[in-house]
């Protein structure tokens, strides 16, 4: 274990084997740090918050203080951050609410580029990454291998499916389908994130069905509702397929991102 002498650890805090706290860092009576934990300098970790093994913070981030919510009240919320997550310069990270989840949760292996935010009683998976100045609102749900280009910002209680890559400089007003690509001032869906697919070792019938599926869905004839069933008929037993089905009709009657042609009918 290495403490900068110039870093406060206030007392109560729990502090695994092997981590780093550099100069100027400053951790709270509640926080835990796992081990192997790497706080470069000028880190601030706060509340009733928990850092996973392994996951390294750059200076200036500001992780687990009181969220940014108006009707917050003091309640003893928390933050919990996974193992082996990369979180650099001036990135904020706030718990949760009495009037979400109570607590905001970031899974395994993410990458949370210079300024990026994750906001109150949010959930985000595995393997994402944020680049810069990437924002999310309250109660926004992210799945696993999500990517968030630079500047984009997700509204408050939208999701976002697995495979998903949101474009630099894109706003997602509604929920964004498993596999989706968006893009846009307000974003609209452009297809499927095939680079993503590829990336992963998805096999080109896995990619050729899940097109299919796609092209299906967001035709121009008959009803969302109408074209999920008629999907679901069709792609019976295909995983990949059934769980964007599945994305779509845990919505209820949420809005999801369309393609641009279709948005302007509908």
């Amino acid at each position: 274990m290495a403490i900068h002498p110039t870093a406060v650890v206030e007392d109560g805090a729990k502090l695994g084997a092997d981590v780093e706290i550099g100069p100027f860092c400053h951790i709270g009576p509640q926080v835990e740090l796992g081990d192997g934990a790497r706080l470069k300098s000028h880190v601030v970790l706060a509340g009733r918050t928990k850092i996973g093994a392994r996951t390294r913070i750059f200076p200036f981030a500001s992780i687990g203080h009181e969220p940014q919510d108006l009707k917050y009240r003091g309640e003893e919320s928390t933050l919990r951050i996974g193992d082996d997550c990369l979180i650099r310069e001036g990135v904020t990270m706030n718990p949760g609410t009495a009037g979400g989840r109570m607590e905001t949760v970031v899974g395994d292996r993410c990458a949370f580029l210079a300024n990026s935010h994750i906001g109150h009683d949010c959930i985000v998976g595995s393997d994402c990454i944020f680049s810069n100045n990437a924002m999310i609102a309250g109660h926004v749900t992210i799945g696993d291998f999500v990517i968030c280009g630079g500047g984009s910002a997700i509204v408050q209680f939208a999701r976002i499916g697995s495979h998903a890559f949101v474009s630099g400089m894109t706003g997602i007003p509604a929920d964004l389908i498993p596999y989706g690509h968006a893009f846009g001032n307000r974003g609209a869906l452009t297809g499927l994130n095939l680079i993503g697919l590829k990336r992963r070792n998805f096999s080109r019938e896995q990619i050729h069905e899940l097109r299919r599926a796609y092209r299906a869905l967001f035709a121009p004839e008959g009803t969302l509702k109408e074209r999920v069933e008629d999907v679901a008929e069709e792609f019976a037993g295909n995983r990949e397929v059934e769980e964007i089905l599945a994305f779509i009709r845990e919505g209820g009657d949420k809005q999801i991102c369309v393609p641009q042609t279709q948005a302007d009918k509908e």
